[in-house]
């Protein structure tokens, strides 16, 4: 069996990874639009923005590796669109691929403003090649205003605060994190931010950027002007999916998938941050965009394609690097009702928070606290009541 892979970031190369160590014999190609080898995103916000960084670092393996495994890298060439019937896919460039199973893993985008106030200076991180350039403008000690103040613009500010630049965070909410934490965890992640030299602007929206010839200011929706010579936009992702329009692939917000990664079309598979999988738990389609559980979709799809039928991790993971400390999540705060602080405290550099959801342990949030908090990772996954976790909180 020929398995064709579209995308060659964590999920794909998960995927491929899974499928050899898995025993499989068949042919496994892997496709990506970037001409890099295949190469880790996470450190593109963070790391990757010091000077003198060494993007080996990022690869996700060797070039050798590859070539080792019989795993076939087309690089270069972006997925133009997919006969799904024939599990046949069409290139830029014209060639077309046929396998007997896909695994569409081409991920998402960094959302835009309008072309207008596309300048130059103005920049968003999807790719090395984003953040090599942004890495350019922060080396000359520039005026960096971030629109957006989720994961990606608060890395960008951490890394930008300690290189000397002037860093200003515009958010539209009152503060950032605000809908995913509450607003007691917002203000003490707030906190850091002015505490490290970065100037938060809040509640205010972006009526446009203006500048002569390249960016010079941030006009905000109440008229007030921000002066900046370098824009990072940190305005969310939309999944990469206008290459599947017209295949017949059931699409909503990404490839709708079941629990094991299955399109509506048999033999055709998605994982990563471009698939929403059911969860018979919450008896939703959800598309998470985080880095483990793209691993772990990847390999259950490569599983999957081989033999049986294997669901990815059931605990959502992520982490964010700041201001030198690292801040961590499992679960979900979705629909939260309660928040406990069970170690440290909002106003100090480490704590733990737990979020529950009518009477049930639904996420826990740490910052600079990793073994206090991975200890509520098996009793969120058990659906802990919040009353119960007194063993976990005297063993932290």
């Amino acid at each position: 069996m020929d398995v064709l892979i579209v995308g060659a970031s964590v999920a794909g190369v998960a995927a491929a990874d899974a499928l050899r160590s898995l025993g499989h014999t068949g042919r496994v190609v892997l496709v990506d639009a970037d001409p890099n080898l295949p190469y880790d995103k996470p450190p593109l916000s963070k790391q990757a923005l010091q000077p003198g960084w060494d993007s080996q670092k990022a690869l996700l393996r060797p070039a050798p590796y590859y070539q080792d495994k019989s795993i076939d890298l087309v690089l270069g060439r972006a997925a133009a669109s997919l006969d799904a019937d024939r599990k046949a896919v069409t290139l830029d460039d014209g060639t077309e691929l046929t396998a007997d199973a896909v695994v569409i893993a081409t991920g998402v985008r960094a959302r835009r403003l309008s072309e207008s106030s596309m300048l130059p200076g103005v920049f968003s991180i999807r790719t090395l090649a984003d953040s090599r350039a942004l890495q350019q403008h922060l080396a000359r000690r520039s005026k960096l205003a971030i629109v957006g103040g989720g994961f990606i613009g608060a890395e960008v500010a951490s890394v930008a605060a300690e290189l000397g630049v002037t860093v200003t965070i515009i958010d539209v909410l009152p503060l950032p994190f605000q809908h995913i934490f509450g607003p007691e965890v917002a203000a003490a992640l707030a906190r850091r931010h002015s505490a490290h030299g970065v100037t938060l602007v809040c509640g205010q929206g972006v009526d446009r950027l203006d500048g002569d010839g390249r960016v010079q200011r941030v006009v905000l929706t109440n008229g007030q002007a921000i002066e900046a010579d370098t824009v990072l936009l940190g305005l969310g992702a939309e999944p990469c999916v206008e290459w599947l329009h017209g295949s017949g692939i059931e699409l909503g917000n990404g490839v709708l998938c079941d629990e094991f990664g299955r399109t509506s079309t048999p033999g055709i598979y998605a994982a990563g941050d471009v698939a929403a999988w059911w969860s018979p738990t919450a008896q939703v389609h959800s598309r998470i965009e985080h880095w483990t559980t793209a691993k772990e979709q990847g390999a259950a799809v490569a599983h999957n394609i081989t033999d049986g039928c294997k669901t990815a991790g059931s605990v959502p993971y992520f982490w964010s690097d700041q201001y030198g400390s690292r801040l961590q999540f499992l679960g979900t705060s979705s629909g939260y009702d309660q928040i406990e602080v069970v170690h440290g405290g909002l106003d100090t550099n480490e704590f733990v928070v737990l979020y529950g959801r009518a009477g049930i342990l639904i996420g826990a949030l740490g910052l600079a606290a990793t073994r206090q908090l991975m200890r509520y990772r098996p009793l969120i996954d058990q659906r802990a009541p919040m009353t119960d976790l007194a063993q976990a909180r005297a063993a932290s």
